[in-house]
C-alpha cells in the first residue's frame, strides 16, 4: 500500500505501528447549502487531515460536538466522497461502521439486511451466513429477525445494526457512540463484547464523549477542532489536551 505523507503531528509518528492498513490523505470535506434562491454557502467539515491506522491499533477520535467526527467515520467507510485528498487502503482491507444512525433497508428482514450490510463490507454471502445464528442471537429479536426492519421499534434497530457490524469479519471496526444501545441488560453485554474486541488484534477506530471509554479502550488519539486536526498521538496525551480545554 502507498503510505500517505506523515508530519511530526501524524499518529504514525508519535506510535511504533508498522503495518499499515489505511491512511488519511489531505483529506478535506464541504458541502454546500442553498442560500437564497440563486446561490450556495459551502460549510467546511475539516481540511488537510493526515494521518494512518496500523493493523491492531485502537484510535480515539475526540471533539466536540459538530467538530466532524461521524462524518469522518462515514469517509473512512467510503460512504461520503472527500472534497479533495484520498483515503488509502490495503487491497484486502474491509470495513464495517457500527453506527446506530446508520440504516437498515427497512423492507428487508433483519436477516437479509445483514447480509446485504456484509456484501457491502467486500464479504460473501456465503461467509456471512455462517454468522448469521450467532447475530440472531446476540440480538435477541427471536423471530423478529426473520420480519421487516420497518415493523421493528428503535431498540430493536439499534440491538440489529449492533450485532450485525459486532459479528462482522472486517479488518476495520469504525464505532460510533454506540454504547448507549439498547436495555440495561443489553448495554452491557454489548460493552462487554466491544471491550473483547478492543482487546484482540481487530483495528478499531472509537468516537465517544465518554472519556473513560476512551483512555481504557484505545492506545492512541486524534482532536479534531475548528475543521482541523488540533493534536494527535498517545492517548493519554491527546486526552489530557483535549480535556483541559473544555
Amino acid at each position: 500500500m502507498n503510505q500517505a505523507p506523515t508530519d511530526a503531528n501524524s499518529i504514525g509518528a508519535v506510535a511504533a505501528y508498522s503495518d499499515p492498513v489505511l491512511c488519511v490523505d489531505n483529506v478535506s470535506l464541504a458541502y454546500k447549502s442553498p442560500v437564497g434562491l440563486w446561490s450556495k454557502q459551502e460549510t467546511l467539515v475539516f481540511k488537510n487531515l493526515n494521518f494512518q491506522l496500523t493493523r491492531g491499533q485502537k484510535l480515539a477520535v475526540l471533539g466536540r460536538n459538530g467538530a466532524g467526527k461521524s462524518t469522518l467515520l462515514r469517509v473512512l467507510a467510503g460512504i461520503f466522497a472527500p472534497t479533495s485528498g484520498g483515503i488509502i487502503k490495503c487491497e484486502d482491507a474491509r470495513i464495517a461502521l457500527l453506527a446506530l444512525g446508520a440504516g437498515y433497508n427497512p423492507f428487508l428482514t433483519g436477516r437479509d439486511n445483514v447480509i446485504l450490510a456484509g456484501l457491502l463490507t467486500g464479504q460473501t454471502a456465503e461467509q456471512v451466513r455462517p454468522r448469521l445464528e450467532d447475530i440472531k442471537q446476540f440480538s435477541e429479536l427471536g423471530d423478529a429477525f426473520e420480519r421487516p426492519v420497518r415493523t421493528y421499534s428503535s431498540g430493536m434497530r439499534s440491538r440489529l445494526a449492533f450485532s450485525g457490524a459486532l459479528f462482522m469479519d472486517v479488518d476495520i471496526l469504525l464505532i460510533d457512540e454506540v454504547l448507549a444501545v439498547g436495555d440495561g441488560h443489553f448495554r452491557n453485554k454489548a460493552k462487554h463484547a466491544l471491550t473483547q474486541k478492543f482487546q484482540g488484534d481487530q483495528t478499531v477506530v472509537l468516537v465517544t464523549h465518554a472519556m473513560g471509554d476512551a483512555r481504557k479502550l484505545c492506545d492512541s488519539a486524534i482532536w479534531l477542532e475548528d475543521g482541523a486536526m488540533r493534536q494527535s498521538g498517545a492517548i493519554d496525551t491527546v486526552a489530557d489536551a483535549y480535556e483541559a480545554s473544555l
